[in-house]
Formats: structure tokens, sequence, C-alpha cells
């Protein structure tokens, strides 16, 4: 059964529009996670700066000082 013309263009525009769609949407989560990622990193070089002045003790790396302060905190509940 033949298609009229009408279906036919409208299944142009959809596919275009649907494509269309797509870029946008990839460009708005790329950028969106793009932004997620350096907000993240600064936060985390930030935490590790002060963990790292003000709460490791004598010989005791940023990690171990974190688990430490995560284990102190669990027992204190």
């Amino acid at each position: 059964m033949a298609k009229s013309k009408l279906v036919t263009t409208n299944e142009k525009i959809a596919e275009k529009v649907v494509g269309s769609y797509k870029k946008v949407e990839n460009t708005v989560v790329g950028t969106y996670k793009k932004i997620e990622d350096t907000v993240v990193g600064g936060y985390t070089k930030v935490e590790d700066a002060f963990v790292e002045r003000y709460l490791t003790k004598e010989g005791e790396s940023v990690e171990e000082a974190k688990e430490r302060l995560k284990r102190e905190h669990d027992t204190s509940k």
C-alpha cells in the first residue's frame, strides 16, 4: 500500500525534530556533566587541603585522616 505524500512528509519532519532534540539533549547533558565534574573536583581539592592542613595527625595521610574521622563520627552516634 502506497503512503500518501502527507504521511511521508510528516515522517521526515518527525525524524528531523527527534534528531534535533537528541542533539540538544546530548549537548545539555554533556555540559552539565562537565560543570558537575569541575565543581566536585574543586570541592575535593578544598576538602583535601583543609584535612591536610588542620585534621591530619603526625605522619598520617589525607586518606587515612578521612577514614579516621569517618570512624570517629560513626562511633559517636
